[in-house]
């Protein structure tokens, strides 16, 4: 692990890290559905979104055609709106072909509690009925609270509750990395 100047905690991802790992599981989902028939990504706001794109432009370049990509705000979905202060609402976004029996991999970027992997099938089932609903995960930290696995994973990450990680993507945040810290030092993380 090497520190990253500018931001608390150790980098455990590096950009290049990021980029294999989304390589390898875009060429993961690809074997797991046969050619990627019938996808929809569906990234979860806010880093998820990122992630999907990225994955949907991966898939895209192995397929030669488009992967449809979308978002999914699970705010409103979430068991803990009275414990947290209150956050803006992000925007569900469904590619013109919906979800109806269509495999829908959801994209988030830190695993952790699985609350809000919950939530986000708790969003999906109001949109519509999928055949079936993958998880694709950049960091699977470990703590799980529900019985949630994801189906793909960039990197197990093994944490104590003591430590936090905060995935970093240049879209969003500049620089890409994932960063391992005591609890409370990294802003936004999980």
């Amino acid at each position: 692990m090497r520190h990253v100047a500018g931001s608390p905690g150790k980098a455990v991802l590096e950009a290049a890290d990021i980029r294999r790992a989304l390589t390898r599981i875009a060429h993961e989902i690809l074997e797991r559905t046969k050619g990627g028939d019938d996808v929809v990504l569906l990234g979860i706001q806010t880093r998820g979104v990122t992630l999907a794109r990225r994955l949907a432009d991966r898939i895209a370049d192995v397929e030669g055609r488009p992967v449809p990509c979308g978002s999914l705000d699970v705010t409103m979905y979430r068991d803990d709106l009275r414990m947290k202060p209150a956050r803006a609402l992000g925007r569900t976004e469904l590619p013109g072909e919906g979800v109806d029996d269509r495999i829908v991999v959801l994209v988030d970027d830190v695993l952790f509690s699985g609350r809000t992997v919950r939530a986000a099938l708790d969003a999906l089932n109001d949109l519509g009925r999928p055949r079936a609903v993958q998880l694709a995960i950049l960091v699977d930290r470990g703590h799980r609270e529900l019985p949630i696995r994801a189906d793909y994973v960039g990197k197990n990450l093994p944490t104590s509750m003591r430590e936090t990680v905060r995935v970093l993507l240049a879209e969003n945040d500049g620089r890409d990395a994932v960063l391992l810290g005591p609890k409370d030092s990294l802003q936004g993380a999980q």
